[in-house]
């Protein structure tokens, strides 16, 4: 846990600041999150949904299943904690889990409707 020491009442404005703008990952996470995000694996609220102003989301990590674990290979800081996202990158994020979630349906109703029978066996 992070200690934040505070002296002044300009250092709480300061902090407050800070997690108010939310924290942007590097390009590594970034890509980490997203595709455990396309697999619906992030849930994501915005920090402070009353204030205009703060732009920022809180996101949680799931922990994937071990085969897509094993494939993604994430970075254990980033899975099964919460972390809050500057407001660009988490719009970012919602597009791809709603593009995720889409795909997935699409995948999922063509899967109902395949006959493998008739594939395999005419």
């Amino acid at each position: 846990m992070k200690e934040v020491r505070i002296d002044r009442v300009s250092d709480i404005r300061n902090e407050l600041n800070r997690y108010r703008k939310g924290k942007k990952f590097d390009i590594r996470q970034f890509n980490q999150v997203a595709r455990l995000a396309w697999l619906g694996k992030v849930v994501m609220q915005p920090l402070d949904p009353d204030d205009k102003d703060c732009e920022s989301f809180l996101l949680y990590v799931e922990a994937p299943d071990p085969l897509t674990a094993h494939c993604l290979e994430p970075d254990e800081d980033l899975v099964g904690r919460m972390h809050i996202v500057d407001g660009q990158q988490a719009l970012a994020l919602v597009q791809i889990l709603k593009l995720g979630m889409e795909e997935r349906v699409r995948l999922y109703e063509e899967l109902a409707h395949s006959d493998f029978y008739f594939r395999h066996f005419s």
